[in-house]
């Protein structure tokens, strides 16, 4: 845990990140002798292997080269590799999808000496599709699950989701499998435990061997869609180790980097960086997925991916760009809590546009530290900080509906103690009473408040008033700063 912290820290798009190194670098699998030579006899050339100097020249073979994981025969095998060479039309999307990833991704597993086997797993996880979200919420190419992209330093907040990014999810998701096969020895139940957790798979072994039983990835007792994971990959791995076996085709991948890392030093427009690197914006943003707002803050995504060709295109044009700001749009936090219609009359923004760009629904309150988005003007020079640009949330609450009513003071009640009692701003029942914050009420005397409506509330109500008085004199809406998880009952007509 101690190694695989450090690598979950260390800084994603530095120099000297592996996705810059365009070496052959060395073959999984494949051992040259150390030490100091030695004259060997003739009678032993064939009893020594040949490695070979010359690297593949496309991809695909150098992920052959290092296959290391067990192979897997069972006739879930045989059912996927059926599923998948029939639709010829998905294998085709799905790795010409990858053919922007997969590079790094096998850079990656060499330097750390891991099966390249691995560098399929997003076949099986997302169809390589970094802007994948399951219905468990889990995201990104290699599936992560908000909490344990956490664990992982994946960070989430309202402008970018590094469960998403290309260069933070493969490095998260290496740490994460180099930990389970740590944990377990074997890559068949590392896999597993990827997909179902490391404490089902923990809790399955002991079951097994509480019963006497085997603990391979055959004999324990799994969900479906877990006793399926493996047999995938495999079917993937069978396909891509022998396509003409299967009568498929695999579009060419040449054996180098597609993208190459861009530092940035000012926020900017994803629609203007597209521009100035004379990329189309999807193939910016499949390069870029874990911006999650119209804007890259500096701050936060300190680098930004673009084609190999296109990085120096890129930083020539950002030099050279005088037609006014890099962005047109930054964060605004949120003094206090208000309301939208007060947040876009400190913003200058219409009220519609800023609901919609910020996604609050009607009715809700923006909580005080809430970092929302809004057009940069001229007056708004500096970037977004780093704080902001990490930590951006936007909190909502409900606007609380409320009704007039009124209780008798007790002897020796004062705004304060009657504000007390019910929860409320000693202001405020001040002002509903036209009386002084610190005033006293003589015993019996008819205070007016304003309380949530809620059950309990309406029922004491019901006998309270002989006369109930016109709707509109009993019922108004004020924003009241409570938590989300109070009752809220909406407005509606007494029967």
């Amino acid at each position: 845990m101690t190694v695989l912290a450090g690598c979950a820290t260390r800084p994603t798009g530095m120099p000297g990140d592996p996705v810059l190194a365009t070496g052959p670098g060395s073959t999984p699998g494949q051992r040259v002798q150390t030490g100091p030579l030695r004259a060997i006899t003739p009678g032993q050339v064939n009893s020594f292997p040949i490695v070979s100097t010359e690297p593949p020249k496309e991809l695909w073979d150098r992920i052959r080269r290092g296959f290391a994981m067990p192979d897997l025969q069972n006739e879930l095998v045989t059912d996927r590799e059926q599923w998948y060479t029939s639709r010829p039309d998905y294998i085709l999307r799905m790795t010409e999808r990858s053919s922007k990833y997969l590079f790094h991704i096998v850079e990656e597993l060499e330097r750390r000496q891991m099966p390249t086997e691995l560098a399929l797993l997003p076949f099986i996880e997302s169809a390589f599709n970094p802007q994948a979200v399951s219905s468990a919420k889990a995201a990104g190419m290699w599936q992560f699950m908000p909490a344990t992209g956490k664990y992982f330093s994946l960070k989430q907040n309202d402008f970018r989701d590094d469960r998403r990014d290309v260069l933070a999810s493969t490095r998260a998701a290496l740490d994460y499998l180099q930990k389970l096969y740590g944990m377990f020895g074997d890559w068949h139940l590392a896999l597993a435990a990827y997909n179902w957790g490391e404490g089902s798979v923990s809790r399955a072994i002991a079951k097994n061997q509480k019963a006497g039983l085997g603990t391979s990835y055959d004999e324990l007792s799994m969900p479906a869609e877990t006793r399926l994971y493996v047999p995938k990959l495999q079917a993937v791995k069978n396909i891509v180790a022998n396509p003409q076996a299967f009568n498929s085709e695999l579009p060419l991948i040449e054996n180098h980097a597609y993208f190459q890392q861009v530092q940035i030093t000012r926020d900017i427009d994803v629609a203007l960086a597209a521009r100035l690197a004379d990329v189309p914006i999807e193939v910016f943003k499949a390069l870029n997925p874990s911006a999650r707002r119209p804007v890259i803050l500096a701050a936060g995504t300190p680098q930004i991916l673009l084609p190999w060709d296109n990085a120096l295109v890129f930083q020539r044009n950002f030099d050279a760009y005088t037609q006014g700001q890099y962005a047109s749009w930054t964060a605004w936090t949120a003094p206090s809590t208000m309301t939208a219609t007060e947040a876009a009359r400190h913003t200058g923004m219409n009220e519609t546009d800023l609901r919609s760009m910020n996604n609050i629904p009607p009715r809700m309150l923006i909580k005080a530290g809430s970092t929302l988005m809004v057009p940069r003007t001229a007056k708004m020079e500096d970037d977004v900080s780093s704080h902001v640009a990490d930590n951006a949330q936007v909190s909502l609450s409900p606007e609380i509906t409320t009704r007039r009513t009124t209780v008798k003071a007790r002897k020796g009640e004062s705004v304060a103690s009657i504000a007390n009692r019910y929860g409320l701003t000693a202001a405020s029942v001040a002002n509903w009473n036209s009386v002084g914050a610190g005033a006293a009420f003589k015993q019996g005397h008819q205070v007016v408040l304003y309380l949530p409506i809620t059950a309990r509330n309406v029922a004491n109500m019901v006998g309270s008033f002989k006369k109930p008085a016109p709707l509109s004199d009993n019922i108004k809406i004020i924003p009241v700063r409570r938590s989300a998880s109070k009752t809220i009952v909406k407005k509606s007509k007494r029967r």
